[in-house]
């Protein structure tokens, strides 16, 4: 299972905000069922199966085009671990509980 974090940037579309591309990320996201993801302040964090992640970066990626952007610049951060299954939850329980000792 893997753990992604994806922040997509639409260049050159004359404006500072990128909430309508945002919005138009977590649409795409709504639409599926095989992934779960976290929306936070600077991305959008997603878990599962590497292959069903890239498949809804790709789809992303194309939404923000479908905008009328002509220029996308992603940042993607991949945890794919395959000693034991790691999830979002999980790696935050992991560092609470090293914060109460």
């Amino acid at each position: 299972m893997a753990v992604v974090e994806l922040t997509v940037c639409p260049l050159g579309t004359g404006t500072t905000s990128a909430s309508k591309y945002v919005a138009g990320a977590q649409q795409v996201l709504e639409e599926q069922n095989k992934v779960k993801y976290l929306l936070n302040p600077m991305g959008t964090v997603m878990e599962g199966n590497i292959d069903d992640i890239f498949a809804l970066i790709r789809k992303i990626q194309e939404d923000v085009f479908d905008k009328g952007v002509d220029r996308v610049y992603s940042i993607i951060k991949v945890d794919d671990r395959r000693d034991k299954i790691a999830t979002m939850e999980q790696k935050l329980e992991s560092v609470k509980s090293k914060l109460e000792k």
